[in-house]
């Protein structure tokens, strides 16, 4: 043992942790980090106690800002938090709710049957992790006020005018000393906006952003939220770009052992399972006993439905749960009085009776939906059995995959230009378009880690065709044999099997244009509906090239953007200069694509994300097929790449 360690161990080493003090030592404990995501968790928290207003009856109205300084105002037409003075802690109740950890009306029923800020930290956590917050209470005709620093309060609660409004603002700045990220993203906080205006019908609620503003003084971003129908205007929303196979979505309501109960599912003529569960507008991202009980009541109705119609029969293949939820999109939103969640941040529902509750609405009110629309009926039906079809196709496609020998010269594809290394954290691989490009690429690379493999046009797009037409696919399985990985895992028979990946650095290299674009897209979606691990592990990349090779005599600079451009011929003066544009890769020698996209020190890699990727394929969905509109295509994927991370 160390000399100066401290060997003794007393009472004097315990620390307590007073008020608002835990919050702010180990804030990951109550909003999940300290990065991005618990930024805007901050926000979350806050909207989220207004919505519970509305969801007592009490709010039809939420405003939320984002100011000039990065800070967040919300603003309710509720009751406003109460101000009267708390019998037992002897102080105005509002700064009883905003400094003390588990204070608020969601432990009372009386005050709110149900509630997304349940454990009660929700606005006090958010007051903790703030530099500054100021509340302000509409009530009784009066405005009443109290300012805090990081969960303090400057002042007791005092009246500060009058008002004919009623409800409560909070305005709050993040403290920079607690997150590393203190800018706030619009489009992240747009998301949840627009997400709990579907989920809340009737409730207005505006987003607004007052960083950025335009000529004439409003603000360049803003958005206003309202819908009429609830879950069946957002499933409209999340499968505008889906082909449907009914003409309006089958909407179940109800309640259940008295939990309320409210879903909204579609069937698209797309391969890919897309649920989104809700607690109390939380959104369950891992799902939990809610999404249960929807799968056991889905698969069981239809089931039955499928075996009386004699379908089945018919089509003589096994039926699996994941043939059911084949092309499904669907909501499940359920209200409950006491959830049980999986930590602070919600993400998994663990209550028993909300699963029994939840297939009990879903049986009955499905088999009526079956029983009143036949055609609607038969068309499921049908969708199943050819999801089952293709699952069996694409076993047998997987099992092709599989045999291919990814350490046998001779089981490689015929184009690849593979490295010397053998150490898959040293390799990587540069998937290019065109053989043109290609062969520049393999005189240029380093052989030593660097492999070769040209891309033969673009891709198949795997968003178009089932899984075991995706197999079949010659290219397809090019990559995977490549890449050294196969399908399928002792646990997960759909997983993809990392055990063997040859390189870990995945860079595609299309050309700077319109068809780069698309060919990027592709291998965006097929990376991210096939091999999400990769992404996930941070193994693929997007390739760069320069836009501009700009020469004066014996100096040249390669310019990526129209800014470079500019800047370097302002450098070079006006006389004697040569600007080549780099129409494609193709035109590009050896050297020059080495300097620019290969070599590890001077090229840009743009990292990608699932975020990124999810991006990409949701752009693929608006491209209608393989002749896709140029500048439709060239916009929309750029508006994607854009956010892909340096």
């Amino acid at each position: 043992m160390s000399e100066n360690q401290n060997v003794d161990y007393s009472a004097s080493n315990i620390t307590v942790l007073e008020g608002l003090e835990a919050v702010r030592v180990r804030p990951a404990m109550y909003i999940g980090d300290v990065n991005e995501r618990g930024l805007h968790h901050l926000v979350y928290e806050v909207v989220d106690n207004s919505i519970d207003e509305a969801l007592a009856g009490f709010c039809n109205k939420i405003d939320v800002k984002i100011n000039e300084d990065n800070s967040i105002t919300v603003e309710d037409n509720g009751r406003g938090i109460p101000v009267d003075m708390h019998e037992k802690e002897h102080r105005s109740a509002l700064e009883v709710v905003m400094t003390v950890l588990h204070a608020g009306g969601k432990f009372n029923k009386n005050s709110y049957k149900v509630s997304g800020g349940l454990h009660g930290v929700g606005v006090s956590c958010v007051n903790a992790l703030s530099d500054h917050m100021i509340v302000q209470v509409y009530r009784n005709h009066k405005i009443y006020q109290q300012e805090y620093s990081k969960g303090k309060p400057l002042y007791a609660v005092k009246e500060v005018g009058t008002t004919d409004k009623q409800g409560t603002k909070i305005t709050f700045h993040p403290d920079g000393t607690i997150f590393t990220v203190t800018e706030y993203k619009y489009d992240t906080l747009l998301e949840r906006m627009r997400e709990l205006a579907y989920l809340n019908k009737g409730i207005t609620i505006d987003i607004t952003d007052l960083r950025e503003m335009k000529e004439d003084g409003t603000p360049l971003r803003a958005n206003h939220f309202y819908s009429e129908k609830g879950l069946r205007d957002f499933i409209g929303y999340l499968d505008e770009n889906r082909e449907k196979l009914m003409p309006e979505a089958i909407y179940i309501e109800g309640e259940r052992k008295g939990i309320p109960i409210e879903i909204a599912m579609q069937y698209n003529t797309g391969y890919s399972e897309n649920l989104h569960s809700y607690v109390n507008n939380i959104n369950t991202h891992e799902g939990g006993t809610h999404l249960a009980g929807f799968r056991s009541g889905l698969t069981r109705t239809l089931k039955n439905y499928a075996d009386r119609s004699g379908l089945l029969q018919k089509a003589k293949v096994e039926i699996t749960g994941d043939d059911f939820r084949e092309g499904l999109t669907a909501i499940i939103s359920v209200k409950v009085a006491e959830p049980q969640f999986e930590g602070q941040t919600k993400t998994k529902l663990g209550n028993a009776e909300v699963r029994g509750a939840v297939d009990e609405a879903v049986s009955e009110m499905l088999e009526n939906y079956l029983e009143e629309h036949p055609n609607e009926a038969h068309t499921i039906v049908d969708k199943v059995i050819l999801a089952a079809r293709a699952r069996q196709a694409a076993r047998k496609a997987r099992e092709m995959v599989q045999r291919s020998n990814v350490f046998s010269s001779a089981g490689m594809p015929g184009k690849l230009a593979d490295c010397q290394s053998n150490d898959p954290a040293e390799c990587e691989i540069f998937f290019v378009e065109g053989d043109s490009a290609g062969g520049s690429a393999k005189q240029g690379r380093d052989r030593r880690f660097q492999a070769i493999l040209p891309l033969r046009g673009k891709i198949l797009n795997v968003e178009k065709v089932m899984r075991h037409r995706a197999f079949e696919s010659e290219a397809i399985r090019d990559i995977y044999t490549a890449l050294g990985v196969t399908v399928g895992t002792p646990e997960d028979p759909q997983a993809l099997n990392l055990s063997k990946l040859r390189y870990h650095k995945v860079i595609i290299m299309t050309d700077a244009d319109v068809d780069g674009a698309h060919i990027d897209t592709l291998m965006l979606t097929f990376f991210f509906r096939y091999m999400p691990e990769l992404i996930e592990n941070g193994y693929v990349y997007l390739a760069t090239p320069p836009l501009y090779l700009v020469k004066k005599g014996n100096k040249q600079v390669y310019c990526w953007t129209e800014d470079d451009r500019e800047r370097a011929l302002m450098e070079f003066g006006d006389k004697g200069i040569h600007v080549q544009r780099y129409k494609g890769l193709g035109e590009m020698n050896s050297d020059q694509l080495r300097d620019t996209t290969m070599d590890p020190e001077g090229r840009q890699l743009r990292q990608v994300t699932i975020e990124n990727a999810a991006s990409a394929d949701r752009i693929f969905s608006l491209l209608m097929g393989d002749d896709v509109p140029p500048r439709r295509a060239f916009i929309e994927a750029n508006a994607t790449y854009a956010n892909i991370d340096a």
